[in-house]
């Protein structure tokens, strides 16, 4: 484990991670979460579902944030870079394991490596679809720098907050059939 920042908590391994999960359980049954965590707008909503099948969250940011205590949640502030958090995410994030971001060449990267991402919008980023959307995310930015003004992405909705429950609640429990029920 690559040791965290000043004022941080690192991920709990080993022995550490084992005081947050049910008894029996080793890092290599259990699904964790990481959350691109600087402009993350449902990290509630992934307390929520973390806490109800009992996973580890790592919120995962350039900079100090506020964690609850007492769900398992631990703050990982990495070094400022423009994609420090998502270098550290995809090092420590394994085969089976969520990622939460709307950074599409992030979400491309933890593709590979094995794990299952989901939008903040509550999109699923996969193999089929993320082809398209590096395509999209592509031409925004060359259009933007041909001076096109896009936009930026619409505000999260009531309705983009239910499908990312949803999609995250789905995501987990198919994580634990194929682990044999963990």
């Amino acid at each position: 484990m690559s040791a965290p920042a000043e004022g941080t908590t690192p991920i709990p391994t080993g022995r550490d991670l084992r005081r947050y999960l049910p008894t029996g359980f080793a890092r290599g049954d259990v699904i964790e979460i990481f959350v691109d965590a600087d402009a993350c707008p449902v990290k509630d909503e992934v307390y929520v579902v973390a806490t109800r099948y009992g996973i580890p969250v790592a919120l995962v940011a350039n900079s100090r944030m506020f964690v609850p205590e007492g769900l398992g949640v631990r703050r990982v502030v990495v070094e400022q870079g423009p994609d420090a958090a998502d270098d550290w995410i995809v090092a420590h994030v394994r085969s089976g394991d969520v990622v939460v971001t709307a950074d599409v060449p992030l979400a491309a990267r933890c593709l590979e490596a094995g794990a299952r991402v989901l939008g903040s919008d509550g999109r699923v980023f996969d193999e089929d679809s993320i082809g398209g959307r590096l395509a999209t995310r592509d031409l925004g930015a060359h259009l933007r720098e041909s001076g096109v003004v896009t936009g930026g992405p619409p505000p999260i909705s009531a309705r983009d907050r239910s499908r990312f429950l949803s999609r995250l609640d789905e995501l987990i429990q198919r994580g634990r059939r194929e682990q044999g029920g963990r």
